[in-house]
């Protein structure tokens, strides 16, 4: 398998088949290394694996085999030429902040980001002397004005969390080379089967593994996917210095997951849409937020750059936190948690969960109202999923 070009196979079957290197055992799943340390051959080997000159395992801090096979396919999965796996989601945005940023740098970000990504930017890296500024996701001209000499690069979530909005990729990509920065977007939500960010000119590719990657919400990890250059000169020193390290059996459980990415996804942009559909009849939904809906303010946007829609519904129902809660609260089966991506669905108001960290005025700069409700559609029956948010509609 290791001389198989898999740039000539699509990507369901790299999900399957690529990143597996066999062992002397011929094993045909991949086996987990769970290991701290490696032996060398002799004193010389060592040395030369130490200062990079052999390529070969050292300290499973920063090299291991299953993790480098997680590595290997996802990066094949996102056409980026190579992927650093990380601990969660987050350490892989403090790991491109703590590679490429210095004191005096400035971001751009989208407002319409995870709430800890605002303030990890404000809080933490703000701490150091790095500035951001943050503007509406879809006002392509505000990007442009928030721009700096200092501006290292652009952060962005498309579709953002939790109101789905869409940015223009390949717009934003040209604003930030055209001013000698990079593009950084955090596919979590679509993952390599409906958005290719590398395609439409990004520079950088963020996941949170612990999502749709991995599709039963059983382990935490992250990823980063850039150039050769980018990773070899800034991700990958800070990784082997600062241990965000991801452990090999979650590499090995996410490595399992990506296997059915491709038709979990399509099932669960399927009922989500069906879903979405659905809330826009009921009584009490003011509003549905689904970029599959032609009431979606970037639906055409959605439908050119993304071969669907993906699996997150937001609805924003009268009567604000109360009511939103009271809905939440009438569900049996649905469950109450704020991570995404799972095979069971999962809801969660926003205003006070994901985004609660925030101040009042943030989350309204943001557009996380009160009566907000996310809901990540997951693969049971959506007829099911249906009768138990009726008991709160």
């Amino acid at each position: 398998m290791t001389d198989i070009n898999w740039n000539d196979y699509s990507l369901e079957t790299k999900a399957i088949r690529a990143g597996h290197k066999r062992t002397h055992e011929d094993e045909h799943s991949i086996g987990i290394f769970t290991t701290s340390s490696y032996v060398f051959k002799n004193a010389e080997e060592a040395a030369l694996r130490f200062t990079g000159k052999k390529a070969g395992n050292i300290y499973s801090r920063f090299t291991n085999p299953t993790v480098n096979a997680f590595q290997e396919r996802l990066a094949l999965m996102e056409k980026g030429e190579r992927c650093l796996a990380f601990a969660s989601g987050m350490a892989a945005i403090m790991a491109v902040g703590m590679g490429l940023l210095q004191t005096g740098d400035h971001i751009v970000c989208s407002r319409g980001v995870f709430g800890n990504t605002v303030l990890l930017f404000q809080n933490y890296f703000g701490k150091f002397g790095v500035t951001t500024d943050f503007v509406d996701l879809t006002d392509t001209s505000a990007w442009e004005a928030a721009i700096k000499p200092n501006t290292r690069f652009l952060f962005l979530e498309t579709p953002s969390n939790p109101l789905t909005e869409i940015a223009d990729i390949k717009l934003l990509a040209n604003i930030a080379h055209n001013n000698n920065c990079l593009l950084i977007v955090d596919n979590c939500f679509c993952t390599p089967v409906l958005q290719r960010p590398f395609e439409l000119g990004a520079d950088i590719v963020i996941h949170s593994a612990t999502k749709y990657l991995d599709g039963q919400g059983r382990c935490i990890g992250g990823a980063v996917i850039a150039s050769n250059d980018i990773i070899e000169k800034y991700i990958y020193p800070y990784l082997r210095t600062g241990g965000a390290t991801m452990s090999p059996f979650n590499a090995w459980v996410f490595l399992s997951g990506l296997e059915t990415l491709a038709i979990r996804m399509k099932a669960h942009c399927d009922s989500a849409f069906e879903l979405a559909q659905w809330l826009e009849q009921q009584a009490g939904v003011s509003r549905v937020l689904y970029p599959g809906l032609a009431s979606h303010p970037q639906h055409e946007l959605a439908k050119r750059q993304q071969s669907h829609f993906g699996g997150i519904v937001s609805f924003e129902v009268t009567g604000g936190k109360d009511h939103a809660w009271r809905l939440i609260d009438a569900t049996q089966m649905i469950s109450i948690t704020a991570n995404l991506g799972d095979v069971k669905t999962t809801i969660t108001h926003p205003a006070s969960t994901t985004h609660g960290r925030l101040t009042p005025e943030v989350r309204e700069l943001a557009g996380i109202k009160d009566g907000l409700v996310r809901v990540s559609v997951g693969l049971e029956n959506c007829n099911d999923i249906k009768n138990d948010l009726l008991r709160g509609l």
